[in-house]
């Protein structure tokens, strides 16, 4: 099952604006980066999940928008009003962050009239950038990351559809879902007693449950055209034959024969896919292994951050191989390599693998993350070439 990643992960990166459906949807990037009038101003921040790194968290935070004030205060190309409007912004933004819930990163957008916020399962540097759009490419490599996924848990009068990533599910509304079926005889069906007493057989025949699983798979299939991700689907067994008989997109999915999931909590449907979806992490990371050893034979490989960062830029590559927790400060001196830098350095470019990642996705390249170790011997970080 393909596992290329496209910009839309609800588990990956999470918005804390209120009413937000989704998290990085192609629509959502672009709106991202669409100019803004000046200043757009992009606050990134580490977080910590855990005691005693992330009692810094809050401290942090404040301090980091506190700099982004006094940037603003120090800008005389801004007029009074408009950045008397973005440090309200600035604040409104702090007050909506529940520190109890951070992870890995944390970014904060805010322009006249807007802000939003951003949670991170990937670390970011911490920096203050003032521009006429917003800085995405930390939110676009988070989301390459995680590597998401959909799942869809079927029942005879209910389809739910959830979001995953690393380590989680969640419920997410897109397409519609979840769908529900509307009978003329709510009290002479009940799909699910029916599935719990065996009676499978007569609940999938009828030709109302064929007609709701036809509609589920309608749905399904203009959210993979939307956001393409690999598909699992849970349900009983008979719910899974059907699906596959009605529709289209189940095919080619990997089945779960685990009912009661369409009505579920997110815990448990994740655990009914984790292992599956642990299989096929290995699976992929083994393909991207082999693909990248006939890349070698057919002097098509690339290793290291110099010839990634260069190959990049020119837009040659073609897939993309990362080491999960692969990290690198350097400086760019204009010469035939960049050096390597520490954090905090004047001209550091702190996130120059996040800025790799986002340039392959910018021009068609594949990415996949793999675990640490994978890529040892090409310095965490390799590519297949398109010429």
């Amino acid at each position: 099952m393909p596992d290329s990643i496209t910009p839309d992960a609800r588990s990956a990166i999470r918005p804390y604006r209120a009413g937000m459906e989704h998290a990085l949807s192609p629509t959502t990037l672009t709106e991202l980066r669409r100019p803004r009038p000046y200043p757009a101003v992009s606050v990134l921040t580490p977080t910590h999940r855990r005691e005693p790194e992330n009692a810094q968290d809050p401290v942090r935070l404040r301090n980091v928008v506190a700099e982004a004030k006094k940037q603003l205060e120090a800008d005389p190309a801004i007029p009074r009003d408009r950045r008397l409007d973005v440090a309200r912004q600035l604040d409104q933004a702090l007050t909506e962050i529940d520190l109890a819930h951070a992870e890995d990163g944390l970014v904060i957008f805010a322009a006249p009239g807007e802000h939003q916020v951003w949670s991170l399962a990937r670390p970011v540097p911490e920096r203050v950038v003032l521009s006429d759009t917003f800085l995405t490419r930390n939110l676009v490599s988070a989301q390459a990351a995680e590597q998401p996924f959909w799942v869809l848990s079927v029942s005879a009068d209910h389809v739910t559809l959830w979001s995953g990533g690393t380590d989680r599910v969640s419920e997410d509304h897109t397409g519609g879902f979840p769908l529900t079926r509307l009978t003329r005889s709510r009290e002479n069906f009940d799909a699910e007693r029916q599935e719990r007493v065996g009676d499978q057989p007569s609940t999938f025949r009828d030709e109302g449950t064929r007609q709701f699983l036809r509609e589920a798979d309608t749905a399904m299939s203009a959210v993979l055209r939307e956001t393409p991700r690999p598909l699992y689907v849970t349900g009983e067994t008979a719910a899974l034959s059907l699906m596959d008989e009605v529709g289209s997109v189940t095919k080619s999915a990997v089945h779960v024969p685990h009912g009661g999931l369409a009505h579920g909590t997110p815990d448990a449907v994740w655990q009914a896919v984790r292992p599956l979806v642990a299989a096929e992490a290995r699976k992929n990371t083994d393909a991207v292994t082999r693909e990248l050893e006939s890349a070698r034979g057919h002097r098509a490989f690339a290793a290291g951050i110099d010839e990634l960062w260069q190959s990049a830029r020119e837009g040659r590559v073609r897939l993309l191989a990362v080491e999960e927790n692969f990290r690198v400060t350097v400086r760019d001196d204009g010469g035939d390599h960049l050096v390597p830098a520490v954090s905090g350095d004047l001209d550091a470019r702190e996130d120059i693998v996040d800025e790799i990642v986002e340039q392959c996705l910018e021009t068609g390249a594949e990415v996949r993350f793999v675990p640490d170790g994978t890529l040892a011997d090409a310095d965490g970080i390799a590519g297949v070439l398109r010429y």
